[in-house]
C-alpha cells in the first residue's frame, strides 16, 4: 500500500486508480451512513477523491491507514455540506425508490426490517462521534480490532473500550422489542 501511495505522490494515475478503487467503498459508506442519500452520497464522494487528488503530494505517513486520511477529507466535507445550508429537508422522489428492499421479498417483512434497520440507524447518529467512527468502522465495513485502531489513531486496547462504551449506549437507547 505504501508504495501505491508513493507512486501515487509522484503522479503515477494508475496508482491512484488503484487506491480509489481500494478505498471508494469505505468512502462511500461513512458519508453515505452520514447524509443518508446516494446522490449526495456520490457527489460528496467524488469531491472526496477530487480533493485526495490534489493534495496527495502533501500526504505524509503518520502511522495512519491511507483510508483514515480520506476519511478524514470525506468527514470534513460532510461537516462544511451540512454547515452550508445546501442541506435541505427535502426527499426527491429518485431517492426515496434508491432504497433497496433487503431480505425476503416479502412486502410487510421488508418493512418492518427497513423500520429496523432504520431505527438502529438513528441510535448510531446519537452516539459521540468517537463512538460513531467505532460502530462504523467495526460493524458497517467489517474493519478488524487492528485496522480499527490503526483508521482512528488508537490502541487496539482503546478500540475495545470504546466499542463495549457503544454497544451499551445503543442497547440503552433502543426498545428492548426492537427486531
Amino acid at each position: 500500500m505504501r508504495e501505491l501511495v508513493l507512486r501515487a505522490k509522484t503522479g503515477d494515475t494508475e496508482a491512484f486508480g488503484v487506491l480509489y478503487d481500494r478505498y471508494l467503498e469505505l468512502v462511500y459508506r461513512y458519508i453515505y451512513f452520514r447524509v443518508g442519500t446516494h446522490a449526495q452520497t456520490e457527489d460528496l464522494t467524488s469531491e472526496t477523491f477530487l480533493r485526495a487528488l490534489r493534495s496527495i503530494s502533501d500526504f505524509t505517513w503518520q502511522g495512519r491507514d491511507f483510508g483514515a486520511w480520506l476519511v478524514t477529507i470525506a468527514r470534513n466535507l460532510v461537516a462544511d455540506h451540512f454547515k452550508s445550508g445546501r442541506n435541505r429537508l427535502e426527499v426527491t422522489t429518485a431517492e426515496v425508490f434508491d432504497r433497496p428492499l433487503d431480505g425476503p421479498h416479502i412486502p410487510e417483512n421488508a418493512v418492518v426490517t427497513n423500520m429496523v434497520n432504520e431505527r438502529v440507524m438513528q441510535a448510531i447518529k446519537q452516539l459521540v462521534p468517537e463512538q460513531q467512527a467505532c460502530v462504523i468502522f467495526r460493524f458497517l465495513h467489517g474493519m478488524s480490532l487492528a485496522e480499527t485502531a490503526v483508521a482512528m489513531g488508537k490502541k487496539s486496547g482503546a478500540i475495545k473500550a470504546l466499542q463495549f462504551r457503544a454497544i451499551k449506549a445503543l442497547a440503552r437507547s433502543l426498545p428492548k422489542d426492537l427486531g
